[in-house]
């Protein structure tokens, strides 16, 4: 009977041992299956990319009579770009009282797309003739590569004589000095280096003008995003004020009640 039973539990194992094999083997198909899946969704994906590309490249070649139109109208508003930039929420900031002046003798902006889309873009502020510096325009150029860095150009202002704000030089008071913390937005265009996407490394400013400002100026030379921001406030306010009211009125009733009970 003892030896039965040995020969039973060595059948018993042997019978997991091959079911585990089995499962095993059926998970690795599994497996396999699924990573010839993944490759077959990559390839789509990188078809629509494709695709989108191509999309991208068709309508920016579309929109860019339309935008050309759009600069010929915006240089008959006096002060257009200067109104929309202080009134943008990130980028207004940016601008000292110097930089405002050098800004109302900026004629057109301009944001353009290398043609490939994929490789980069420049961003070209055009200025008609001043006295702050000899360039009729100061251009920023991103250019990215496969390897995920971005290469970064931008024009080397020539100042006039005793006008470079950018290193503290053309201020009306006699012997004063910009702060230090005061920094002109004219530095941007120096501030060019190679950096690593996959750090998360990018130049926000570009980015605002390029995905924010340059599609709908209209919209903040019309102080529309800041009218929404304004009619969150005062309701807000207004909610407040109604919170407070009924506190006010609840601690009065406690009052009273505390006065009854005396």
């Amino acid at each position: 009977m003892v030896a039965d039973k040995g020969k039973k539990s060595k059948v018993a194992e042997r019978g997991e041992e091959e079911d585990s094999d089995h499962i095993d083997t059926e998970l690795v198909l599994s497996i396999e299956r699924l990573q010839e899946i993944q490759d077959e969704l990559e390839k789509v994906n990188e078809e629509a990319s494709d695709k989108v590309l191509e999309v991208e490249q068709k309508y920016n070649e579309i929109r860019r009579p339309v935008y050309d139109k759009r600069n010929d109208i915006i240089k008959s508003i006096p002060d257009f770009w200067l109104t929309a930039f202080l009134s943008h929420p990130a980028l207004g900031d940016l601008l000292t009282e110097e930089d405002q002046k050098i800004f109302k003798h900026l004629s057109s902006l301009d944001v353009e797309d290398f043609k490939d889309v994929k490789s980069g873009y420049s961003i070209t502020f055009n200025f008609n003739q001043n006295p702050y510096f000899e360039d009729a325009s100061l251009t920023k150029t991103f250019s990215f590569s496969d390897e995920g860095t971005t290469k970064i150009t931008g024009t080397k202002i020539k100042w006039k004589e005793g006008m470079d704000i950018a290193n503290g030089g053309s201020h009306d008071k006699k012997g004063s000095k910009r702060p230090f913390t005061e920094e002109s937005f004219f530095t941007w265009f120096s501030e060019t280096q190679h950096k690593d996407l996959s750090e998360g490394i990018h130049d926000e400013v570009a980015e605002i003008i390029k995905e924010d400002l340059w599609p709908n100026p209209l919209k903040y030379f019309n102080n529309e995003a800041d009218e929404e921001d304004f009619e969150g406030d005062e309701d807000d306010e207004e909610g407040k004020g109604i919170d407070e009211e009924d506190d006010d009125e609840q601690d009065d009733d406690e009052d009273e009640d505390g006065d009854e009970e005396e």
